[in-house]
């Protein structure tokens, strides 16, 4: 099967990404060690521009806009962090950005969007559906619409994070990658999979939205009521056209875990790590914890895809 997206296309994404993304840094904790019994390094991409991953594919999609789509502005759907991340690379780019958002998504997201100079649309995501409000404004108002995970461009720029990863820390056994929609995983997996051969590439999604892994069980993409889980980057209905074909040729197996194992990765990250995490970026850490999968004495590659949180609501959680 021939991907839409390829390891080629995460090299062109990380040269038009030097000097624009942090090349973030990669954190091992000894207590994580010994908890888990592997080796873990942890990609810390909550020190990314706008505190996720998100910006890689949001830089990288628009900078291969024509400079007529960057004239006329792009338009995108978003909880949060690709909202700011379509806001802030816009304002780099100088052209304008809409963003359709969930009227509960957290302040924090939206105060930093705004502050990035983005125009709002507000939406309720359990009785509207966004794709087609995006698409409407977009024939209206001749704006590029930028999905937050089904886009080539995006894919690529998203698979740039483990490229760094597996460049800075070598051989790994296993990559454990966060999965809400998808782009970072199809981009993650195109990375890992072509430098190293012989890694196995975990999924982990919240238990309340297993979409992604119902659908790699299935063979094709299944679509579930909008989830309710406190990681709020990862409650998406269904996977992409474009990465879904990815992650089902290179994926090894996709997991879950709860909100309240979510809760004790962030309270580890805060006394042991001395960082704040989101939700959504816990994923992948709080399965490598879980142990679902035997990984003892493995060295394990570990994505934290953002540290974007309302700080009121993260003190209830690690009280």
């Amino acid at each position: 099967m021939k991907l839409s997206v390829t390891y080629q296309d995460v090299e062109a994404a990380a040269l038009r990404l030097e000097n624009k993304a942090f090349r973030t840094p990669v954190f091992t904790s000894r207590t994580a060690d010994q908890l888990s019994k592997a080796h873990l390094y942890f990609k810390c991409e909550n020190y990314q521009h706008v505190g996720a991953f998100k910006f890689r594919g949001a830089f990288n999609a628009i900078a291969c806009l024509t400079d007529e789509q960057r004239k006329a502005g792009v338009i995108t759907y978003s909880s949060g962090n690709h909202a700011q991340a379509i806001a802030y690379a816009s304002q780099l780019h100088q052209t304008r950005a809409l963003i359709v958002m969930p009227k509960d998504a957290p302040q924090i997201k939206m105060a930093a969007t705004k502050g990035y100079g983005a125009k709002i649309y507000l939406y309720d995501r359990y009785t509207e559906d966004r794709e087609a409000i995006a698409q409407q404004l977009s024939h209206e108002q001749g704006l590029t619409l930028i999905p937050p995970y089904d886009h080539p461009d995006v894919i690529a720029g998203q698979g740039t994070a483990v490229k760094e990863l597996i460049e800075d820390v070598g051989s790994l056994d296993y990559l454990f990658v966060p999965l809400g929609g998808g782009g970072l995983l199809a981009g993650s997996l195109l990375s890992a999979k072509h430098l190293l051969p012989n890694i196995k590439v975990i999924g982990v999604e919240p238990e309340a939205g297993n979409d992604g892994q119902q659908s790699l069980r299935k063979g094709e993409i299944v679509t579930i009521p909008a989830p309710k889980s406190i990681a709020d980057g990862a409650v998406t209905t269904h996977l992409g056209q474009y990465n879904f074909p990815i992650i089902q040729k290179l994926v090894d197996d996709i997991i879950t875990v709860s909100d309240p194992e979510l809760i004790s990765m962030m309270h580890f990250f805060a006394e042991r790590m001395k960082m704040i995490v989101e939700p959504t970026g816990c994923l992948a850490a709080a399965a490598v914890m879980k142990k679902t999968i035997p990984i003892e004495g493995k060295k394990i590659g570990i994505v934290l895809s953002g540290g974007n949180v309302d700080l009121k609501q993260f003190a209830l959680w690690v009280k």
